[in-house]
């Protein structure tokens, strides 16, 4: 840790209760998930076994997916900004419960992928809206009470997590009771008619007012603001990562166990970290590790995961080294996710957020599309070459990473903007 980052990390800020509107945005964020996992675990079998998708394709597919979502954040970010979350949000709940209903009668390579990018654009439009709300808001929440902003971050991670718990399990029972696949889809889309109805209740109508739509001037700020663009290449090198709990880590749960039944229960047991530790690891993390610190950590934890792979011992059930994939990749998820969107209101404009938030998952998203595909290639591959190839990706984040300033910067709210004096509060 450098000398300015150590001097951030022994400040400590007094902690404070989350107002109303954050504890709505966290709430948000797990019933999106609930809804969101009670299918995505299970997709990549349904492709495989039950379409007989080719491995790339199916690799492809997800890769789509997640383009779709990630790579056309910026779309509803740019949208955040000009009418504000809530038309946003509610516009992305009704074209997910339509996404979820096509995937669960879809049958054809075409439809699936229709119907996949129609589930991952609902999302570019909602998440963008949901997670720069979430950094204004505890931007806002630190300068008014000293709490560290990572702090509310990772409770609105936490709550994430909680309905990723919750969604795979969910999905797990309709599976055993013999609902299928198509019983999860229309699952998950009845989750996302309940969420639509109660945020067209409780979610305000403006809670800051609508701004002019971004003109090139504002694409110009972000997309040409080198220490935002470095933030966002280290956290597609997460994100790349993140994806092989879909991709690699099926594969391997089926090569030892000749099924990939306890998928669901070790996407319980990340989110199950995640709900359990979330909160007190990213308080301790705030006190002692600057942002910058915080999300190279994580990111070479996540590069461990994958490389103790090939190196642990099977164990009971030969689930060890999945399970040791899974606690590693969730451990270096909950130290950099809340410190990159902690990030993020520093390196740019607060009239540009919903704009940069959206940019940083679409640069992610689209590396992760070429990412995907390659990961489905290499499935054949032996394990030492297709996991030390995992490994790479998230270290090269990390190197990435370093290279970010050290101090955390005043917000000036003018455009082009973001210099002045370190606040001193670690995040």
């Amino acid at each position: 840790m450098s000398r300015t980052d150590t001097a951030q990390a022994a400040v400590r800020p007094a902690r404070a209760p989350l107002t109303p509107y954050l504890r709505l945005l966290a709430s948000t964020q797990l019933a999106f998930n609930v809804g969101f996992y009670a299918v995505l675990p299970y997709l990549a079998t349904h492709l495989g076994s039950g379409l007989g998708m080719a491995g790339w394709l199916v690799g492809l597919v997800l890769g789509l997916r997640t383009f779709s979502q990630q790579g056309l954040f910026v779309v509803g970010g740019a949208l955040t900004d000009r009418f504000g979350p809530r038309p946003v949000v509610l516009t992305g709940c009704v074209l997910r419960v339509a996404g979820f209903g096509w995937l669960a009668f879809a049958g054809s390579t075409v439809t699936v992928v229709a119907a996949v990018l129609l589930i991952g654009f609902a999302a570019a439009l909602f998440s963008p809206a949901v997670e720069s709300e979430a950094a204004r808001e505890a931007v806002r929440h630190e300068r008014d009470t000293g709490a560290p902003r990572a702090g509310v971050l990772a409770v609105f991670s936490a709550a994430g997590q909680a309905g990723a718990f919750t969604g795979p399990l969910l999905g797990s029972l309709l599976l055993l009771l013999g609902g299928g696949f198509r019983a999860a889809c229309l699952a998950g889309a009845a989750v996302f008619v309940a969420v639509f109805a109660g945020h067209a209740r409780l979610m305000p109508h403006r809670p800051r007012a609508a701004r002019p739509a971004p003109d090139a001037r504002a694409w110009r700020e972000v997309f040409g603001n080198g220490p935002f663009l470095v933030l966002c290449l280290a956290y597609a090198g997460y994100l790349v990562a993140y994806n092989q709990l879909y991709l690699s880590l099926p594969a391997e749960v089926e090569r030892v166990t000749g099924s990939q039944a306890a998928i669901g229960w070790l996407f319980a047991l990340s989110s199950l970290l995640v709900v359990l530790v979330q909160v007190p690891l990213t308080r301790w993390s705030a006190y002692r590790l600057a942002p910058r610190t915080a999300l190279v950590t994580g990111l070479t934890v996540v590069a461990t995961g994958f490389a103790a792979v090939p190196v642990t011992p099977g164990g009971p059930g030969g689930l060890l080294p999945a399970a040791a994939l899974v606690v590693l990749l969730t451990l270096g998820q909950m130290l950099l996710v809340p410190a990159a969107r902690g990030l993020v209101p520093d390196l740019v404009d607060d009239r540009r957020l919903g704009l940069a938030t959206g940019a940083m998952s679409s640069v992610s998203g689209l590396l992760v599309l070429g990412g995907s595909a390659a990961s489905g290639a290499l499935l054949g591959a032996p394990g030492p070459v297709l996991w030390t190839a995992a490994a790479a990706v998230p270290l090269a984040g990390a190197a990435l990473a370093l290279t970010l300033p050290g101090r955390r910067v005043r917000n000036t709210g003018r455009p082009g903007r973001n210099t002045g004096r370190g606040r001193g509060v670690p995040g």
